[in-house]
């Protein structure tokens, strides 16, 4: 038995759920979240909880009855909380900054780069070496972060390249005479 699917998932006080045949749809304060769940799981909705119950005993079934359980908690916590990706710009001379719409990064290129943030997705930059991804659906905070880190990864001799705020930089020795 799935040990995450058994559990309800808690709706808090200003969030609604509702569900038409295999979408969830859930309603709170930073906005409104859906998710349409495969043919192998029930879901229903009774005294501020969501349930996911698998349909059959099959292997497909199983699989799917955790997963549809975390993707409606990932619904809630999104329009409750929100996600946040943190970035770190390493580098003599490498910094951003946001200019409307765009992010603007001098990465050590013959050119700026200009990303432009898409719909749903808030980007700051506080800091000329901090760039913050926010928004209420996780999978494009996580995606939008990782193509902003995608045009200069970091590089194991000396660090320089945009990480993740608690990324983990291996260190390699550079060569010796």
């Amino acid at each position: 038995m799935s040990r995450i699917g058994k559990r309800p998932v808690d709706l808090p006080s200003g969030v609604t759920a509702s569900v038409s045949g295999q979408t969830v749809e859930v309603k709170g304060p930073k906005g409104t979240r859906s998710f349409s769940a495969t043919d192998d799981v029930t879901i229903t909705v009774e005294d501020n909880a969501v349930s996911v119950e698998p349909r059959g005993k099959s292997k497909r079934a199983r699989q799917q009855w955790g997963m549809s359980r975390t993707q409606v908690q990932n619904l809630v916590t999104g329009v409750t909380e929100g996600f946040k990706k943190e970035l770190e710009i390493n580098g003599v001379g490498y910094r951003a900054q946001m200019q409307g719409n765009v992010l603007k990064l001098s990465l050590g290129y013959s050119h700026e780069v200009n990303f432009e943030v898409p719909e749903g997705v808030t980007v700051t930059a506080a800091k000329p070496t901090e760039i913050t991804v926010e928004g209420i659906d996780q999978q494009l905070v996580g995606q939008v972060a990782a193509n902003i880190r995608e045009w200069r990864k970091p590089e194991p001799y000396k660090g320089k390249g945009i990480k993740y705020k608690d990324e983990y930089i291996f260190r390699k020795e550079g060569k010796k005479k």
